[in-house]
C-alpha cells in the first residue's frame, strides 16, 4: 500500500504513534493506526481533548487540516473535525463568500481592537469611530467589553481564566463580523499580551488591527469615570488592572494613541487617526 506521512500532534502519549493513509482513501480523510486493519472503513478513535493532523495529498499539492476550517476537502471528500469537547464536526462552506459581502457593502472586513486600561478612552473611542463610519455609509459594530458581559459573557467573572476566555470568545465573535464584511471595533481592556496574540492570529494577515490607548495610569486614575480606581484603592476591588494587577502594552501595535503635551486630542481627532489607517489600508472599499 502507497502511504504517505501525517503530521501528528498530541497531549497523550499513546496517540504519539506514527500514522499513515492509503493514497485511495487521502483525499477521504481516512486515517489509520500503523499496524491497523488498513481500510478505509476503520474508525479513529481518541480520547477527549483536541488533537491536529495534517496530511499532504498524494501530489504534495496541499495540506489538509482536520482541525478547524482552513482546510478544503475536494467535492466528494468529507473532513471531520474534534475540536475542544466537539467531535465529528465539518465546517460547511457556503456559496455567498466574504468577497461577495464585501462588494456588497463596498468594504473589506477586519476587527479593530482597541485596548488600554480602564479609564483610557476606549469606548469613547470606539463609539466616535462607529458614528463616523456610519456618516460616512460603512458599517460598523462596536463590541464593548462591558455590553459583552451583559450577555454572552455574564457567566464569566474577573479572574485570571475568566478574562482568558471573555477575550476568547469576543475575538471569535469579532472574527464572524470581520467574515460577514463588518468594520468590527472591539473595545475592552485585554491586559494581556497573549491574550491580544491569540485574538490576531484567528484572522487572516492584516485584518487585525491593534490600536493602543497609551495614557498614562495618573491620568486614568484622575478621570476614574467609573470610581473603580477609588474602589481598588480602597482595597474593595481585587485584581484591578493598573493597580494590582498588570496591563502588558503593546509591542507592535498598528496604531497607538497617545497622551502628549499635557493635552490629549478629543475622542473624534483619535477616531479620525483610526480612519486614515482605514483608508491608506483600503478597508474602505471593496
Amino acid at each position: 500500500m502507497n502511504a504517505s506521512r501525517l503530521q501528528w500532534a498530541s497531549s497523550s502519549p499513546a496517540l504519539s504513534t506514527g500514522l499513515e493513509t492509503s493514497s485511495s482513501c487521502s483525499k477521504l480523510g481516512f486515517v489509520n493506526f500503523r499496524g491497523g486493519g488498513g481500510g478505509c472503513g476503520d474508525s479513529l478513535k481518541t480520547k477527549k481533548g483536541l488533537f491536529v493532523i495534517k496530511a499532504m495529498d498524494v501530489e504534495g499539492s496541499r495540506t489538509v487540516n482536520l482541525n478547524g476550517h482552513a482546510g478544503d476537502s475536494d467535492k466528494n471528500g468529507s473532513l471531520l473535525s474534534s475540536i475542544g469537547n466537539s467531535t465529528n464536526i465539518q465546517w460547511h462552506q457556503c456559496s455567498v463568500k466574504k468577497e461577495d459581502r464585501e462588494n456588497m457593502l463596498k468594504q473589506k472586513g477586519c476587527v479593530i481592537w482597541i485596548t488600554g486600561l480602564s479609564g483610557s478612552g476606549k469606548s469613547t473611542v470606539a463609539c466616535a469611530l462607529s458614528g463616523i463610519l456610519y456618516r460616512r455609509g460603512k458599517l460598523a459594530y462596536v463590541l464593548d467589553g462591558d455590553n459583552v458581559r451583559h450577555g454572552l459573557n455574564r457567566d464569566l467573572g474577573f479572574k485570571a481564566e475568566d478574562r482568558a476566555e471573555n477575550i476568547r470568545r469576543i475575538g471569535e465573535v469579532a472574527k464572524l463580523f470581520a467574515d460577514a464584511g463588518v468594520i468590527c471595533i472591539a473595545s475592552l481592556i485585554s491586559p494581556y499580551r497573549r491574550d491580544r496574540d491569540a485574538c490576531r492570529a484567528l484572522l487572516p494577515a492584516g485584518e487585525f488591527i491593534e490600536v493602543f490607548m497609551d495614557i498614562p495610569l495618573h491620568v486614568c486614575e484622575a478621570r476614574d469615570p467609573k470610581g473603580l480606581y477609588k474602589l481598588a484603592r480602597a482595597g474593595k476591588i481585587k485584581g484591578f488592572t493598573g493597580i494590582d494587577d498588570p496591563y502588558e502594552s503593546p509591542l507592535n501595535c498598528e496604531i497607538a494613541l497617545r497622551h502628549t503635551g499635557g493635552e490629549c486630542a478629543s475622542p473624534c481627532e483619535m477616531a479620525e487617526e483610526v480612519i486614515s489607517y482605514l483608508e491608506e489600508k483600503g478597508f474602505l472599499q471593496a
